[in-house]
């Protein structure tokens, strides 16, 4: 969203409907709270998001009611759990402390699942071959959960060999082939026929996309695993999650936005395009104010096609519009020639090492995941 599209406001107003101090108002700026602007009349003012500041009285308001925090917990920006795992901040994603951006030029999937997860043994995470049998002419999340299905061919207490396993299996789920022994983003390169360049492509991706805090598939994952389920069992819930069109699902939208856009007549002038008012999909995260780091890292370098770059630069110019993780996944499969689908196969295999990661991890805490629901009498109910 631009600026032009903005209700702003100047730091006195919004440090007065905040109740506080310029200096903490410059400090919500800084945690990428409140998003700030160059006053087009002044450029030495600064101008605030109202919506920014608004949310930000809103929220305040729960915390002081117990009650309403309570209700409301599940919302995004209330945290729930502890974890070590991953933190966004400052519109940055951090794994176990370390840039995730960063880690993703030169890692491996298995070596963020070691950094992850912990205590993993390289050798064994990098040479699992789980056997299974083969997974079939069938879509990806089918594949998926089929092979999970299957029972452990691994004796039990032994989790790092399980983790290994799984992780080749939703990858294999991905491919279409039996495990291989190479670098997951290899083997999936080399089934998918894809370029030579695509294959580091292909890595950052899956590096980007193995864990995201608390998302809705990793609360899934830590709920089952809470229950004493197995790590396999755990995985297909986040699968499930996943699949849904508010998460991973996503990438249908981006590519059935993208498909359409570069039909129509519109791809020619996308800036008349966006005028109409029609919604660009997954080009923009709650999360990140300024834009999906995640989103651009994987664009960076990869030859786009060019009606997808126009998009993009229409976007940046006319919405402050950024690319997610969603929509670069999809960007990534067009500009590649990736089978149809690949960029939610990508999403779950990378995030599969999250998955683990959390499950893991809740099983270390040991409780049982269990809030309470407040009964309400609902409209139907009254007319009984």
């Amino acid at each position: 969203m631009g600026m032009s599209s903005l209700d702003l406001v100047s730091a006195d107003e919004a440090s007065a409907r905040l109740g506080i101090s310029r200096a903490s108002l410059y400090a919500y700026v800084s945690r990428g709270l409140i998003r700030s602007f160059a006053s087009p009349h002044d450029p030495r003012q600064r101008l605030y998001a109202a919506d920014d500041v608004e949310a930000l009285v809103r929220r305040r308001t729960r915390f002081r009611r117990p009650a309403a925090a309570a209700a409301t917990a599940l919302d995004w920006g209330l945290p729930v759990l502890e974890t070590g795992l991953s933190q966004i901040k400052d519109g940055r994603l951090f794994y176990r402390g370390v840039d995730a951006v960063d880690l993703s030029r030169t890692a491996t999937l298995e070596e963020a699942a070691r950094l992850l997860v912990g205590g993993l043994d390289e050798e064994a995470l990098a040479a699992a071959r789980p056997a299974c049998t083969a997974p079939g002419p069938l879509p990806f999340m089918a594949r998926a959960i089929r092979l999970l299905s299957e029972p452990a061919s691994e004796p039990p207490g032994r989790p790092g060999a399980e983790v290994a396993a799984i992780l080749r299996l939703v990858a294999a789920a991905g491919s279409g082939t039996a495990p291989g022994a190479g670098p997951i983003h290899a083997d999936l390169a080399t089934a998918w026929a894809a370029p030579p360049e695509a294959a580091d492509a292909i890595r950052r991706a899956l590096v980007l996309c193995a864990d995201h805090e608390l998302s809705t598939s990793a609360f899934a994952v830590r709920v089952t695993a809470s229950t004493g389920a197995s790590l396999r069992h755990a995985v297909v819930a986040g699968l499930c999650a996943l699949s849904g069109p508010l998460h991973g699902g996503a990438t249908d939208h981006v590519r059935a936005f993208l498909e359409e856009w570069e039909a129509g007549e519109g791809a020619a002038d996308p800036a008349a395009r966006i005028a109409t008012g029609r919604p660009a999909p997954s080009f923009h995260h709650p999360l990140y104010p300024a834009g999906d780091p995640r989103g651009a890292a994987l664009l960076d370098g990869i030859p786009l096609r060019a009606c997808d770059a126009a998009l993009l630069d229409a976007l940046g110019r006319t919405a402050g519009g950024r690319a997610t993780i969603d929509a670069a996944l999809v960007m990534t499969e067009r500009a590649y020639g990736l089978p149809r689908g690949a960029a939610f196969a990508l999403f779950a295999i990378g995030r599969t090492a999250g998955w683990l990661a959390h499950a893991v991890e809740q099983r270390r805490q040991g409780s049982l995941i269990r809030p309470r629901a407040r009964y309400v009498v609902t409209e139907e109910d009254r007319s009984a």
